[in-house]
């Protein structure tokens, strides 16, 4: 082990050292920002300036104190999407506009100016339901839907703009103290890190000065804010006080605070805001480091005239401010209107895109330590799950399978014989996942590195050198991703001819990509460092590991030509990473407090885009205790992405090694899983035509039911499935939050059933987990697993179908190879609708266009909540014929359960009870 990484462990085996990470009082563009708002100068419209140009509305705004024009551009796009771009009118050099992360240009609706007051200008859509009243002095939008305003931009005057200035070492103290808006005395530039901030060892040169940007947005009435992760906090966003706004800055943060602002290994700068009966959104696109702000002003009555002995009272709007701060870059950012969760879903679909469709066995459990040790290791591990009957999809292998950690190869005596090793688990329908970082050790013998050296692909530093860091290798050098060359040769290094020893069952995994820089300032790459283009890495910080994932993800495609889906694992992620893969938590910790706040930090990701996404079971620090480990198995096998993992410290946790009890109950929870694969599928595809969450809040299904607007100990698969997982040593009962006053629910184990808008205790053991089916679903199961998702291709489905209030269902099934894009370029795909209604079941097309030839059947239909006994039960094809079919029914539970069907998955038949 080398002295960088033994280093490296040892300061990693602390808690979180805060002295290595800023908190917002030491980050100098946000005291600059918090000290000039004071003085509450303010900018105004030049209305004269107004024009519009195909696309856009444009016009200038001026700072009353410096006089030096902004131009604000405002577009309307397609469905019911309002953007806003400020940016220097005449900047010395371009400012950095994020590129990339839009799917493609977006499409724009002209927007109609409307007539106005004087001292103001009114642009709506076509249908003139929205409108951007945008008031001249001082500035001010507001954002108008059916004549009630919903947000305000600028109310509070926060719009902050700092001006790029001439470089550094060009200027002479008296141009620094007349061309400076903010108070530039010696003591006061250098706290206010104006042209160089320090932190620790390091000192940040700015050569064309401060250049941050702020601006608020005011929600009328919305007081349940949701989003920007990534934190390990609460679902529910709370108020900031001053120096503790959230931080978007991606950073390695080993075993990361609960319960805490700071950023961690992602960021997504959008939020959510809901309220009864609107749910809105604001996409900020900025990927310089970001800090976010939010009050909320409740609702209050106040007496407003005193009459005789009864007081009249009004009562004030409700209102939430969210201030946004950025390093650097432009003003920039997208207004979601909504109105439902699921319209503000598509609205951020249409911009970042939609979740990849992943392959099926990536919604298997996957197998992972830091580090399998070798060959033999990899296959005991493997027979292991076979030996104990739990199955499992993918084994991994983190950063000691390499030789010396140089990607791309393997360790010599460890893994002699990758392409035997994989041929075992192929033969065993499993796959292979391996590490992959951005870092490339310095080593003249290492060719990945002399190709990237000779070709300039490293990003660099001030001097123009490639920049060096520290991490796992020892001394490396940085892919600059940002460079479409250096993705281009990175993905052809993924080909089956330069990565030796891999093969099509091999895909991959990124991790460190913050990027990760041992011993630099906050464990990540200095700021002025400088990338394709000339830009500094402050402009792009947030966006390095989103170019390393979508780099991965092209590479895996190109390495089939085309024909198969990747798969790619990433920790570090920007807005738009669902369309190159999943993503998980980081390094968390083996304690009840991780397992319980997963939950939220799950639901947060899967609002914003980002559906496949998955805690490590069992916390990847220390040693869980028992119960725990279950418990998270349990929890895991009902979230999207399903991996156990630990460090290389702690003790080995396979499933088996912890009694034939705990095997037993493990074993159960995985098992389940992969009975709910048919759904887990099916919702995958939702996410990925229709931007519909995998994982939903509570709020998201019952956005009318203030109760559920703050849950976050459970959550709802799909429209389906209600999850509470238990997250409490030694829990005999939980309480649980049955949403819906019109609705019925029926547990998943017991069949009981219950009214919804309440809450029931529920009492649990070890091997209980509360999961409850909605009344009105219908769920396709498999009623076979096997050892891992190919070996349930051709194996019989069943139906779990849950009954109304009113006594009836629906439900769908999405069915395809699992692997190719066949489904995309050759319709090759099922997609298949149950209804149950006035008594009969009914399997019918839900998209004509698919066809695909499955030979799989209906075997098993459970009835949950049919209040009467039938005297029999018919199905009837497509061809005419009725079949009578034999019947269970338990009176005690309402279920009506129907077997040894053979029913096939891809015709039309109905199921008739009499």
């Amino acid at each position: 082990m080398e002295a960088a990484e033994k280093e490296e462990i040892s300061v990693k085996d602390e808690a979180v050292d805060k002295n290595i990470f800023r908190d917002c009082n030491r980050i100098a563009f946000y005291r600059r920002q918090k000290q000039w708002l004071s003085k509450k100068s303010t900018y105004q419209v030049l209305l004269d300036s107004v024009t519009t140009v195909e696309d856009s509305t444009r016009f200038q705004i001026i700072n009353e104190a410096s006089k030096v024009p902004l131009l604000a551009e405002i577009y309307g796009i397609e469905g019911n999407i309002f953007r806003l771009k400020i940016n220097e009118e005449s900047p010395l050099k371009p400012r950095y506009e994020v590129p990339d992360v839009l799917t493609s240009k977006p499409s724009t609706v002209r927007l109609i100016p409307c007539s106005g007051d004087t001292g103001s200008l009114i642009l709506a859509d076509e249908k003139g339901d929205l409108k951007c009243h945008i008031t001249a002095n001082p500035f001010k939008v507001d954002l108008v839907s059916e004549e009630e305003v919903v947000m305000s931009i600028n109310s509070l005057g926060q719009l902050y703009f700092e001006h790029l200035q001439i470089l550094h070492k060009q200027r002479t103290a008296k141009e620094n103290e007349e061309e400076t808006s903010v108070d530039t005395s010696q003591e006061n530039q250098e706290d206010l890190g104006l042209w160089e901030e320090k932190f620790g060892k390091f000192v940040d040169i700015k050569a064309n000065g401060p250049s941050s940007i702020g601006l608020d947005f005011s929600l009328h009435e919305f007081e349940h804010l949701y989003g920007i992760p990534q934190h390990a906090e609460s679902h529910q966003l709370k108020n900031t006080e001053d120096g503790d706004a959230y931080r978007l800055y991606n950073l390695d943060v080993y075993g990361y605070q609960i319960y805490d602002k700071m950023g961690i290994y992602g960021s997504v700068p959008y939020l959510l805001a809901h309220k009864l009966g609107r749910t809105i959104g604001i996409f900020w696109l900025n990927a310089s480091e970001t800090l976010v702000e939010i009050n909320t002003e409740p609702a209050v009555e106040y007496t407003l005239t005193q009459i005789g002995p009864v007081a009249a009272k009004q009562k004030a709007r409700s209102r939430t401010h969210v201030h946004w701060m950025s390093e650097s870059g432009i003003i920039d950012f997208f207004m979601l209107t909504g109105p439902t969760p699921s319209d503000v879903f598509r609205q951020y679909s249409r911009l970042t895109g939609t979740q990849a469709m992943p392959p099926l066995f990536s919604l298997g459990y996957h197998q992972c330590r830091w580090n399998y040790e070798d060959e033999q290791d990899v296959k005991a591990v493997d027979a292991g799950f076979d030996e104990h009957d739990i199955p499992y999809d993918a084994m991994w292998l983190d950063i000691e399978h390499t030789e010396g950690k140089r990607y791309f190869t393997w360790d010599k005596k460890r893994f002699p014989n990758p392409k035997k090793m994989q041929e075992l688990l192929r033969s065993k329908k499993r796959k292979l996942v391996v590490i992959s970082d951005p870092h490339i050790k310095i080593d003249p013998d290492y060719s990945v590195y002399v190709k990237a050296k000779e070709q300039g692909f490293f990003v660099r530093n001030q001097e123009g050198e490639d920049f060096e860091g520290v991490c796992w290798p020892g001394l490396s050098s940085y892919l600059d991703f940002t460079n479409p060359k250096v993705r281009e040769w990175y993905s052809s290094l993924f080909s089956f001819p330069v990565y030796q020893g891999s093969t099509d069952i091999l895909f991959l995994w990124n991790d460190m990509n913050e990027p990760s820089v041992f011993r630099g300032p906050e464990q990540t790459m200095q700021k002025d460092a400088i990338h394709h283009g000339n830009w500094e890495h402050r402009e792009l910080h947030n966006i390095y590991g989103f170019y390393h994932q979508m780099a991965t993800a092209e590479g895996l495609i190109q390495r089939s030509k085309g024909k198969e889906r990747p798969f790619v694992l990433t920790r570090s992620f920007f807005a738009g990473s669902q369309k190159y893969g999943a993503v998980w938590t980081g390094d968390n910790t083996a304690e009840w407090s991780y397992l319980k706040i997963s939950i939220p930090m799950l639901l947060t990701l899967s609002i914003t885009g980002i559906s496949f996404c998955g805690a490590d079971i069992g916390g990847f620090i220390g040693n869980p205790e028992t119960e725990l480990l279950v418990r998270w198995y349990q929890a895991g096998a009902y979230q999207p992405f399903f991996r156990g993992h630990a460090t290389m410290n702690t003790k080995r946790r396979e499933p088996w090694l912890f009694g034939e009890e705990h095997t037993r109950l493990i074993r159960e929870a995985i098992r389940e899983r992969y009975g709910l694969l048919p759904y887990w599928y099916s919702l995958f595809y939702h996410a990925h035509v229709a931007s519909q969450p995998v994982m939903r809040p509570l709020w998201v299904e019952f956005p009318n039911e203030l109760k559920t607007f703050d849950v976050e100990d459970e959550y709802m698969l799909g429209s389906a499935l209600l999850v509470h997982p238990v997250t409490e040593p030694k829990a005999t009962t939980v309480d649980v939050f049955l949403p819906g006053s019109n609705e019925v629910w029926y547990d998943c184990k017991t069949f009981a059933y219950w009214e919804g808008g309440c809450t029931v205790k529920i009492p649990v053991a070890l091997d209980t987990i509360p999961v409850f089916q909605r009344g009105g679903s219908v769920v396709p199961i498999k009623t076979t697993v096997g050892k891992s998702t190919g070996w349930m291709t051709e194996s019989s489905y069943g139906l779990r179908v849950a009954l109304s209030t009113k006594g009836s269902s629906v439900g769908e099934l999405y069915l395809d190879d699992g692997h190719s894009f066949q489904y995309l370029h050759q319709q090759q795909f099922l997609h298949r609708k149950f209804s149950f209604c006035s008594s009969v079941l009914i399997n019918s097309s839900a998209d004509q266009r698919g066809h695909y030839p499955s030979k799989c059947v209906v075997e098993q239909i459970l009835v949950l909540g049919l209040r009467k006994e039938p005297s029999s039960v018919i199905t009837h094809s497509s061809d005419g014929k009725d079949q009578p079919v034999a019947f269970m029914y338990c009176a005690k539970t309402s279920t009506l359960s129907l077997k040894k069907l053979s029913l096939n998955i891809a015709t039309d038949w109905e199921v008739r009870i009499i």
